[in-house]
């Protein structure tokens, strides 16, 4: 296990030392955050969020302010799941497979740069490869408890982070069980449904609470994500990796085709280690892993219509193990062009390694530069009577709010939780701060309210504040 242990330890490393210092919080991290932060009070949780990664948030969150402790707390512990996801396989696959798969689903620069961050699609990637694992232990093992009890927790995992990313997860794990007629045993059937079941209880309870059903919210966040239909945005989620963490529209212009190469490559590299493993032990993890990688991608290539890179993260760690088994298989082959065919691996692995800094660097210097922007906003706020208990409304409303310790709220748009006449009714005894650019004219509400000019932020020109009556 020392290669597994040394690539989680190498990840931690990276990230406490390229990504978390002055790295702000992000406008969905604020959200899960504020559900358990002290800072301020709770940004409103849309319908396709789930509460999952806000506890595993929750230990820091509640005790401290500190986002930089947060973020060694996310680093060390995002470091400590790939390690356990990885050491799942153990009995499946030799640790320098295991280690070579975790280095490459590790050493992207959307992995590193989410790994110290609340956000739930690395910890679906955990809790998928930790499901196939235990999944297959569980096939191989009849009599042995622990694969379904490990099976059964890691399914629920994926269901407490994403809901909907359990679906395709437990359809493709269910499937395998009815296609090989040796894995077809009802326990397992009954371990995937209670397993997503029991992550999924809070989400679907708060759907009749809040929403008036599961079909509700099930359209509600439909309509939030443009509407789920049939789509092809593998192009979107090229164009993403060059550096941007989300693509909505995307209809930008594809600069940087060689960020973009490796997921090009990524289905040949695949489908080469599918076949280097046929004849081996190795055979049947490779294609599980394939299929469940292909399975946990498929919603995200061809139903939504825009592009994140962290929702294939489930994808990518399955689909590395393929991969793994096919740059071993070479660099075991006894030939004549084996030394370069090494030299070829090795410098595209180089270059691959070297793309992925960059692009790192570049997004963690755009991020905190807006960090340092958004404390300057927030202090303006303050200084201008905006202080707790307070409102804030607008554009960027549930980062600078959060900053500033005041609730967000919204009269319209996705995040709507007040309205128009209830927000102003509010800004007549308590503080309350609209946000606008570009020249927009303010809210009818707030006509009157006095105007202040705040720092700029990317694509805010001309950022200002109206401000009740009532600050002071």
């Amino acid at each position: 296990m020392l290669g597994p242990a040394a690539v989680a330890a190498a990840f931690t490393l990276a990230q406490l030392t390229l990504v978390a210092p002055g790295l702000g919080l992000g406008w969905d991290e604020t959200v899960y955050v504020s559900q358990v932060g002290r800072q301020g009070p709770a940004a409103f949780l849309s319908a396709p969020r789930a509460r999952g990664v806000s506890f595993l948030a929750a230990p820091v969150a509640a005790l401290t302010t500190s986002v930089a402790a947060l973020r060694v707390w996310l680093a060390l512990l995002s470091g400590l799941g790939l390690f356990l996801a990885l050491r799942t396989w153990l009995p499946l696959l030799p640790p320098r497979v295991l280690a070579l798969a975790g280095a490459l689903f590790a050493t992207l620069w959307t992995v590193l740069y989410y790994g110290p961050q609340v956000m739930p699609n690395l910890w679906v990637a955990y809790g998928a490869f930790a499901a196939v694992g235990f999944f297959l232990r569980a096939a191989r093992a009849p009599g042995e408890p622990r694969p379904l009890l490990g099976l059964g927790a890691a399914v629920a995992f994926v269901a407490l982070m994403r809901p909907p990313d359990a679906v395709p997860l437990v359809l493709v794990l269910a499937a395998a069980s009815l296609l090989v007629p040796a894995w077809r045993r009802p326990v397992l059937w009954g371990v995937l449904a209670a397993g997503a079941a029991a992550g999924g209880a809070e989400w679907v309870i708060e759907a009749y609470v809040r929403y008036g059903g599961l079909a509700a919210r099930l359209d509600r966040a439909s309509e939030i994500q443009g509407e789920l239909g049939l789509y092809v945005a593998v192009d979107d989620h090229v164009r993403a990796l060059a550096g941007r963490t989300l693509c909505r529209p995307c209809d930008v212009p594809w600069r940087n085709p060689v960020t973009g190469l490796w997921f090009l490559v990524l289905p040949l590299c695949v489908a080469g280690g599918v076949r280097a493993a046929a004849g081996t032990p190795h055979r049947t993890p490779a294609v599980l892993a394939t299929a469940a990688g292909c399975a946990l991608a498929l919603p995200y290539l061809f139903t939504v219509d825009y592009a994140a890179p962290r929702f294939l993260f489930p994808a990518y760690v399955l689909l590395a193990v393929p991969v793994a088994l096919l740059l071993l298989r070479v660099a075991d082959a006894r030939t004549r062009r084996r030394r370069a065919l090494l030299g070829v691996c090795a410098l595209a692995l180089l270059a691959h390694l070297a793309i992925q800094y960059k692009v790192l660097d570049s997004v963690t210097r755009r991020v905190r530069t807006d960090t340092v922007t958004l404390t300057r906003i927030a202090e303006q706020l303050h200084a201008r009577g905006v202080r707790p208990p307070c409102v804030v409304s607008g554009e960027d409303a549930v980062r600078i709010a959060y900053r500033a310790g005041c609730a967000s709220r919204q009269p319209g748009g996705h995040d709507a939780s007040i309205t128009p006449a209830a927000l102003a009714r509010l800004g007549e005894r308590r503080p309350v701060a609209v946000l606008l650019s570009g020249g927009r004219p303010a809210p009818e509400f707030a006509r009157g309210w006095a105007a202040h000019p705040l720092p700029e932020l990317p694509n805010r020109p001309g950022f200002r504040m109206l401000v009740s009556p009532s600050a002071g």
